[in-house]
């Protein structure tokens, strides 16, 4: 599996926590759903932003490895 496809498996794992979580706000709706999504959901977003950032990274430079190995 390459770094890009492993990218944009999670990108697309995040949506579909979204639309998950989102289902399930809709029947829970008291303060340990709001702590939980505060606490594990809120900040999600940008961690997966800069692991897809840093999968990329890794993918440049493992094809400069490769190019520089040829």
């Amino acid at each position: 599996m390459s770094a890009r496809t492993s990218a944009a498996q999670l990108i697309q794992a995040m949506k579909e926590l979204s639309v998950e979580w989102g289902q399930t706000k809709e029947h829970w709706r008291d303060i340990k759903s709001r702590e939980f999504e505060e606490k594990f959901l809120s900040e999600l977003p940008v961690q997966i932003n800069r692991a897809v950032a840093a999968i990329e990274e890794i993918e440049a430079v493992m094809r400069k490895v490769r190019n520089d190995c040829e």
